[in-house]
């Protein structure tokens, strides 16, 4: 799993038949400082984040099974599966 800042959303009217019906939102990934570290990525929103809200993601084949039952169909990437309410150390 990765830490990010949800920076914006992305509105695509065209797109793969697995992406209907899913927000798509702009992520920062960020270190446990809050810190940004290496560029910013779009992910697929299954638990309601908004802008302004630090979550969790997973990438690869996590990515997938959190929206789709049959995995091979999906052109998921990156998804958003938790909202990080604090940073504790």
């Amino acid at each position: 799993m990765y830490m990010a800042k949800v920076v914006g959303s992305v509105v695509s009217t065209q797109k793969d038949r697995s992406l209907v019906g899913r927000k798509l939102m702009i992520v920062q990934p960020v270190n446990s400082n809050g810190e940004e570290v290496r560029h910013e990525e779009v992910a697929a929103d299954s638990v309601g984040a908004g802008v302004g809200e630090y979550v969790l993601l997973v990438r690869g084949a996590g990515a997938r099974r959190t929206n789709s039952e049959d995995i091979s169909k999906d052109v998921n990437d990156c998804s958003i599966v938790g909202i990080i309410d604090r940073f504790d150390k």
